[in-house]
């Protein structure tokens, strides 16, 4: 998909981070965007933002959704067919995320629930909901957000990531199978699988404000913070990255040099990478 103008995208998880981001470049080319996110003011600052670059007659619309619910999906798909007055969408980007349930031994069974629900089933339902718009099109890109934990699934050695780490290794599965998929059944539609390394995101707070809110936000806020503003991309370099890819056709993108180091150490040493006391690959984290 070379260009983007006169195309009609999905994006979920638009009220910050690399949804946002997303949003904001694809309006710019002249793409029109329908986003989700469960925080209605955010996703309307992203709607905000995009409006001030986008070029006439490209529509940005907003929606509350929780992607780990299928009847809100389900809704968020009918908003978008009848506000856009459309019967078909061009590109859906599966990126709603959260983190959170890191021991599948003793973390809150709630919290490991809602992460995985949120990174694997807010995909999977999303792509039920979607993908017959985009086989509906002439020319359809889904595009998964997996992370660098769809390849390593721990955070640093010492440190349990589970939840997380399966709905990814979920995403980036389910991607790889439907490339045959598509190019046996809808050969005009591509998939493509993200696999970012530290990007510079709210997501620590975010997954805080979603799991447990309160004062423990303000309490991760420094965590948070740092998280973010250490990062060696930013959402928006994220963002052009992917559309890259995008463009270019690909269906594997690596996002970041930590990406990278990470996919050519695993493939390397599959099982070094796991032994105890093993020196962490990965000095990032998910995003």
């Amino acid at each position: 998909m070379e260009s983007f103008a006169d195309r009609l995208a999905v994006v979920t998880g638009g009220g910050s981070g690399m949804g946002r981001e997303l949003v904001v470049q694809l309006a710019a080319e002249g793409c029109s965007v329908a986003t989700c996110d469960v925080n209605a003011d955010s996703v309307a600052e992203t709607a905000r933002l995009a409006e001030t670059a986008m070029p006439a007659g490209t529509r940005v619309t907003t929606h509350v959704c929780d992607v780990s619910d299928e009847d809100q999906v389900l809704a968020f798909r009918d908003e978008v067919v009848a506000q856009h007055e459309t019967d078909h969408v061009n590109l859906v980007f599966n990126n709603a995320g959260i983190g959170g349930g890191g021991s599948f031994l003793t973390a809150d069974r709630a919290e490991w629930d809602r992460t995985f629900g949120v990174c694997w089933w807010g995909v999977y339902y999303c792509s039920r909901a979607f993908v017959p718009l985009l086989v509906t099109s002439d020319d359809g890109y889904l595009v998964n957000t997996s992370s660098v934990n769809g390849f390593w699934a721990m955070l640093a050695p010492g440190i349990p990531h589970t939840a997380y780490s399966s709905a990814k290794f979920a995403v980036k599965g389910f991607s790889e199978a439907l490339l045959e998929d598509f190019r046996i059944n809808a050969p005009h539609v591509k998939v493509a699988v993200v696999m970012p390394g530290h990007i510079g995101t709210d997501i620590v707070i975010n997954s805080i404000a979603v799991h447990r809110g309160g004062s423990e936000i303000e309490a991760m806020r420094p965590f948070g913070d740092a998280f973010r503003d250490s990062a060696p991309l930013s959402g928006a370099d994220a963002a052009t990255i992917i559309l890259d890819g995008v463009r270019a056709g690909k269906w594997r993108i690596l996002v970041g040099d930590d990406a990278e180091a990470i996919d050519g150490a695993v493939r390397a040493d599959p099982e070094g990478i796991y032994r105890a006391g093993a020196p962490t690959i990965l000095s990032a984290r998910p995003t």
